[in-house]
């Protein structure tokens, strides 16, 4: 068996034994979504994109509906649960009046989002008011708070699973920013207290609380009544985080969707400065490619998932092999082999730590020096206390001195040479825009580097240059073309999305697919402005001169019909059509004929056949 080198040099968060996967596989998410559901979340209501009127409720109910999509697409292991208070009728473990969890049966924990909640939520609307109700629940007479028992009920949901090992956190949706204001003073002090303390008592526990705030059209929402102190918000904090007036449902969703999505530590790194002095750092992926889950393999009688056993069969005897298998790599005229623990060994190249071997000045970096996607890097003082300290004189004095750190790198990743750049803080008036850190740059070798070669048309004679005017009519196009605050984040995959779509409709028994847009595609409006429309004229006449659309349009067609004839070309389809040969053709192979002689190409393959015998017969 040849040694498959993808197999051997498999990325860290690939790697099923590394600590890095282990990490990734075992943490999770947990998320209590909990919606105010008075009357007021009702009655106020924000103009849609179509200019329809939308409820605080029903643009609350929107967000999470779409956001329970997104976990079981990108993050299927989270679990949730889904919890009204100002409620009419009460479920909830600790019996609280005023508290509804829609999700979770009694006496059990939050669990993973299936396509049954979905289907169900979807319909939370039109049975809510009979099946649940909706009622003021916080009231000065009683004492009855239902915003305390709501973050009660919420932390106690959140019981599963380690703060260490997994993001507690709960999502508030409301438009009250004033709950206990109506209140008499003495009444509304004690119950903003206990109401505090009990989301202090969330948070040290390991629960991080997010506001989500709904604004009226008229009114914004202030966050300073009574929240911030609930989240912890202070000085610039606060007035970045003020919402804009009359929150829209995409603005909701896209905020929702920022901080569902936390940061997550991609590797945890020791970062050796010299000998006997080393600090810790967490590593974060700037971009990974988002692809499809994988395929789980079910059994088909009971539908569960299948196990995988793989066993080895001596080709010369058919006997099952015992021993280790060894592999092979073919080397000149030899097979070298290497046994599984060879091969464990050629993983092990170096400690995995991050070793720094000295300093270069920053204009020694170029651009084609950056193979992948860079690793952000931050200090921790988790494991090793001081790091930030350390960390943070590094950095200040490479900013300072216009230096980059060189560095060696390897783990079970090949081993390779990376440039430490440090990124200064950027701050806006919204707050910041870039955090301080370094940028962990993979360096090429000297194997990966390539020389350009000119390549010219015919030998000895100059490439053409374009003419002054020429320049001059393509500058204009491009001004015409440019895309203002163009940015990679605006565009989603649209093969993802269809996929995504033809899953959940599959999954959801839905008659239709969700509708995608391709967001690549070029902006066909936008092109035929007048004003693009005599750029593109201009440049084509000063390629071509004064007939460029003839020119352009009769070798289209020209090219067009050479190509077909030459595909065609590639076949005797007269000879194949008397032996009886033209069955072991493709379809594609056999329509390049059709499209020759300007025939019809639907059909199947025995119809494409039968056209063609009818045609070489006449």
């Amino acid at each position: 068996m040849e040694l498959d080198p993808e197999d051997v040099f498999r990325d860290e968060d690939e790697d099923p034994e590394s600590q890095f996967f282990q990490e990734k596989e075992a943490s999770k998410e947990f998320v209590v979504y909990l919606i105010d559901a008075s009357p007021k979340m009702f009655t106020s209501t924000c103009p849609s994109e179509d200019g329809k009127q939308e409820s605080h409720f029903h643009i609350a109910v929107s967000c999470i509906a779409q956001s329970l999509k997104s976990h079981i697409i990108n993050r299927s292991n989270d679990e949730i649960a889904i919890c009204f208070f100002n409620t009419r009728e009460k479920k909830n473990l600790q019996e609280l009046n005023g508290v509804y969890v829609f999700n979770v049966p009694q006496r059990e924990c939050i669990d993973r989002p299936t396509a049954r909640l979905i289907k169900d939520f979807d319909l939370i609307e039109e049975s809510f008011m009979n099946d649940i109700g909706s009622q003021n629940g916080i009231v000065s007479d009683s004492r009855e708070n239902s915003l305390y028992s709501a973050l009660w009920v919420a932390q106690a949901l959140l019981r599963k699973g380690s703060s260490k090992t997994a993001d507690k956190r709960i999502f508030l949706f409301t438009n009250e920013d004033d709950p206990f204001g109506s209140m008499r003073i003495s009444v509304k002090e004690d119950m903003t207290r206990t109401t505090l303390q009990r989301a202090k008592d969330a948070q040290d526990l390991g629960i991080s609380i997010e506001l989500l705030p709904l604004s009226h059209p008229d009114k914004q929402f202030d966050v300073s009544l009574f929240y911030k102190e609930l989240i912890g918000l202070n000085g610039d904090e606060l007035t970045e985080f003020m919402p804009s007036v009359g929150q829209k449902l995409e603005d909701m969703k896209d905020q929702l969707k920022k901080r569902v999505l936390a940061k997550r530590i991609a590797k945890r790194i020791t970062f050796m400065i010299c000998d006997g002095l080393s600090i810790e750092l967490n590593g974060y992926a700037l971009l990974r490619p988002a692809t499809p889950g994988t395929i789980t393999w079910l059994d088909s009688t009971t539908n569960l998932p299948i196990k995988v056993e793989r066993s080895y069969v001596c080709a010369d005897t058919g006997a099952i092999m015992q021993e280790p298998i060894q592999r092979i790599q073919p080397y000149i005229n030899r097979n070298v082999m290497f046994t599984a623990a060879e091969l464990s060994e050629l993983k092990k190249i170096s400690t995995g730590h991050l070793r720094l071997l000295g300093f270069k000045p920053l204009s020694c970096l170029k651009d084609y020096h950056n193979m992948k996607p860079s690793t952000f890097l931050y200090p921790s003082d988790k494991e090793v206390i001081g790091s930030t300290r350390a960390f943070i004189a590094l950095h200040r004095s490479m900013i300072q001195l216009g230096r980059f750190a060189v560095a060696f790198y390897g783990g079970t990743t090949p081993p390779r040479l990376v440039a430490l750049v440090a990124q200064d803080e950027i701050e806006s008036d919204g707050g910041q825009v870039e955090p301080p850190g370094m940028n962990m740059i993979y360096l090429p070798y000297a194997n990966d580097i390539r020389d350009i070669e000119m390549v010219q048309s015919k030998p000895g004679v100059a490439a053409p240059r374009a003419s002054e005017d020429q320049l001059k009519k393509a500058s204009a196009l491009m001004r015409r073309l440019e895309l203002k605050d163009f940015s990679v984040c605006q565009f989603a995959n649209p093969a993802l999305q269809r996929h995504y779509a033809i899953l959940q409709a599959i999954a959801l028994d839905e008659d239709e697919l969700r509708e995608t847009r391709d967001e690549t595609l070029p902006d066909e409006e936008g092109m035929n402005r007048p004003g693009v429309v005599k750029a593109i004229k201009e440049f084509k006449e000063s390629i071509y001169g004064d007939d460029s659309e003839e020119e352009s349009d009769s070798g289209a067609k020209e090219k067009t019909r050479k190509r077909k004839a030459a595909d065609a070309g590639d076949y005797d389809f007269v000879e194949l059509a008397k032996t009886g040969k033209l069955k072991d053709l493709t379809v594609v192979e056999l329509k390049t004929y059709l499209t020759a002689n300007n025939l019809p190409l639907s059909g199947k393959k025995d119809a494409l056949i039968n056209r063609i015998l009818a045609h070489v017969s006449k």
